[in-house]
This record gives C-alpha cells, sequence and structure tokens, in this order.
C-alpha cells in the first residue's frame, strides 16, 4: 500500500481594496520585500476567513472603512508556498491614507512600502499568482460606477 503524505494546507485571507481617484479604479497593493500584494494574512484560529481578511486589512493599512458592495464571493489561489491558500475579496473605500501597522513579532511594518495604483500597473508590479487575482477583482467592478471618488 502507497502511503501519500498529505499537504497541511494554511488559508490565508485577504481584501483587494480599491477606490476611485478622478473616476478610475485604483488598488492597493503592499510591498514587502520584491513582492506585491493586497493585504493578508492567516486566519486565526476562531475566526471565519472574512474576519481574518477583515484583521489584516486593518493591521497592515489602517483601513476600516471597507464597503462590499461587489458581494462577499472569493477567489481563491492555488496552494503555494508549502502548501499555502491565499482567499481573496473585493471591497472599495474612500480611504486615502494607509498607515502600514508595526506587526508585534517584527517590531517594524511587516511592509516596507504601499501603493495606489492602476490595474495596469498592478499587474506588472505583482506575481502570477496576484495577477490572477488583479484579473478576477477588475472583471467585478462596474465600468462607470457613481460611488464619489
Amino acid at each position: 500500500m502507497t502511503s501519500r503524505r498529505r499537504r497541511i494546507r494554511t488559508l490565508s485571507a485577504g481584501v483587494v481594496v480599491v477606490r476611485r481617484d478622478a473616476g478610475d479604479w485604483q488598488c492597493l497593493l503592499l510591498r514587502a520585500y520584491q513582492y506585491w500584494d493586497s493585504p493578508k494574512g492567516q486566519v486565526e484560529k476562531g475566526e471565519t476567513p472574512l474576519q481574518g481578511a477583515l484583521r489584516e486589512v486593518e493591521e497592515e493599512t489602517g483601513i476600516t472603512e471597507l464597503d462590499f458592495a461587489f458581494g462577499r464571493d472569493f477567489v481563491e489561489t492555488g496552494p503555494y508556498a508549502q502548501g499555502k491558500i491565499a482567499r481573496y475579496y473585493l471591497a472599495r473605500t474612500t480611504t486615502r491614507e494607509v498607515v502600514l501597522g508595526i506587526s508585534p513579532d517584527l517590531g517594524r511594518p511587516e511592509h516596507q512600502e504601499y501603493r495606489w495604483v492602476d490595474f495596469d500597473t498592478a499587474r506588472q508590479l505583482a506575481s502570477p499568482r496576484v495577477q490572477r487575482v488583479l484579473d478576477w477583482a477588475e472583471q467585478r467592478l462596474p465600468r462607470n460606477d457613481p460611488a464619489p471618488d
């Protein structure tokens, strides 16, 4: 009998955070070393993935005002980094200011910088895994959203 090792999968959750700027959609990307991604992190015991995603956005960016106007559906990545799966939701905000939170484990922010960028620029910065998430998010955004800038 052949024994197959089962990979333990870790679920992380985050939000593709978008806002309108001069009528165009901008998304928030955070940089950790050379990797750009949306705010996300590991879902903690007792949290739903959405609760974990909201907590991670607040911890990593200071943003608490999120509107899930496009629904609460999500996209997940395939396994990466030793079986991790990342789940992403999509929400808009009117918040412009980002405050990179201090990680208690590191004693400094987990991310080195942030940028609000259009989706084309975001895809240029992001890895293929994150590019697929950005494609999913952009497809759900209305072209002429009446939301204020």
